[in-house]
């Protein structure tokens, strides 16, 4: 699958098969998410691969009741250590960096499930503090987004964008 095609044909998914993804696939998946940039390569983010019914049934409701983070047959729960990012950049590195090379790490896991046949959702409305008792977390450890994944028991509808003259602007606003 071109790239292109991966970006412009990726949709939220919430209604996936009852079908085992391997932990091959969920490898590769996760493989392309440590690709993605960082400031100053230091790489904040901690992957949790989440298959255990229970704990993905606490998720769910740690995400406003989101069932689709319970339904789907894995979940990956996107981190970042903050500590590691305000080691290099102090409270900037806490506080913006951290979630920037997190949310680059989620979009390659999001396009890259896509291209391997199966259905994501990113997931980011969820009580943090529950989310990191049910993780265990240690201190410093940010839950970023939540990532429901399994094969789409449907294709989701095509949204609309808004159109490049409403969002370019040249040499300032």
């Amino acid at each position: 699958m071109e790239l292109l095609e991966a970006i412009k044909g990726r949709r939220s998914t919430r209604s996936f098969k009852k079908q085992n993804i391997s932990s091959n696939v969920i490898e590769t998946i996760i493989d392309a998410a440590r690709c993605a940039p960082s400031a100053g390569n230091i790489q904040p983010w901690e992957f949790v691969i989440i298959k255990n019914p229970a704990v993905k049934k606490k998720l769910a409701e740690a995400a406003l009741n989101q069932r689709h983070v319970e339904e789907a047959p894995a979940v990956i729960v996107v981190c970042a250590d903050e500590k590691r990012s305000s080691m290099g950049y102090g409270s900037r590195g806490r506080t913006l960096y951290c979630l920037q090379d997190t949310a680059a790490a989620t979009q390659n896991i999001l396009l890259t499930a896509y291209s391997l046949g199966l259905g994501t959702c990113w997931v980011g409305a969820f009580n943090e503090d529950e989310v990191k008792e049910i993780l265990n977390a240690p201190e410093g450890i940010k839950p970023v987004a939540m990532i429901p994944l399994g094969y789409p028991n449907e294709i989701a509808r095509q949204r609309g964008r808004k159109l490049l003259n409403q969002i370019v602007h040249y040499d300032g606003f």
